[in-house]
């Protein structure tokens, strides 16, 4: 960090043995599944509202770099990754909480820089604009 650069920002550092990953708990919600973070305001529950936030938000994605992906703790799941969005650098770190049976109870996200956070949380809010999803993205 020389240069005042953060370490997350830099990029082709990725783990090449996560090239093609997909998260699998994308795909094995509960019913009452839970996201939140720093992109956010409150919290979004149930599979169809978190699945619209986290595509929505993915599709926003430019160049995703994933640095780790694995276990976290007996029922935890961690990502971090950088991307760019509009051509601005973000970096993120997921911890995904699963129950006994496998499937993803709680999502949290957090996002940096805020400069990053902000332009993505407008463009959120921008997609989800009339529907109420858009009060976790949008100030009043």
């Amino acid at each position: 960090m020389a240069d005042g650069t953060p370490t997350y920002l830099q990029r082709g550092d990725g783990d090449p043995g996560l090239a093609g990953y997909y998260p699998e708990w994308l795909d094995h919600f509960a019913d009452d599944v839970t996201v939140e973070g720093s992109l956010m305001d409150g919290a979004a529950q149930g599979a169809e509202d978190v699945r619209s936030i986290l595509v929505t938000i993915r599709s926003l994605y430019e160049d995703q770099e994933f640095k780790f992906a694995g276990p976290y703790g007996e029922n935890g799941f961690l990502e971090v990754y950088v991307a760019q969005v509009r051509g601005e650098p973000l970096g993120c770190a997921v911890l995904v909480t699963r129950d006994a049976a496998g499937q993803t109870r709680h999502i949290a996200a957090n996002y940096r820089p805020r400069s990053s956070v902000l332009l993505l949380a407008r463009l959120v809010g921008e997609k989800f604009a009339g529907t109420p999803l858009a009060r976790h993205f949008v100030a009043a």
